[in-house]
């Protein structure tokens, strides 16, 4: 039996470990496994900025962004909520 490897894409980038980790969890909430993927930027930020990637399996990758989608409406719709006030 031959084993395929999964192919896996990026969907969200961040040097936001905490924003990384809440997008996570949304995609675990919505059945949709994640994995992190985190290099240090190349020539175009400073050696110490790092940026964090969240990878998902190319079968997911629209169901990811339709969570990633929904989530950043929420905060989207907060966020002009709390400059109103």
């Amino acid at each position: 039996m031959i084993m395929e490897r999964e192919t896996r894409v990026s969907v969200f980038e961040s040097e936001n470990p905490t924003e990384i980790q809440l997008i996570k969890s949304k995609l675990t909430v919505g059945n949709v496994t994640s994995f992190l993927n985190d290099k240090y930027m190349s020539f175009t930020t400073t050696p110490t900025a790092k940026t964090i990637r969240l990878m998902v399996n190319l079968q997911d990758e629209q169901k990811a962004f339709e969570i990633i989608d929904a989530y950043l409406k929420e905060t989207d719709l907060d966020l002009n909520i709390n400059f109103k006030n």
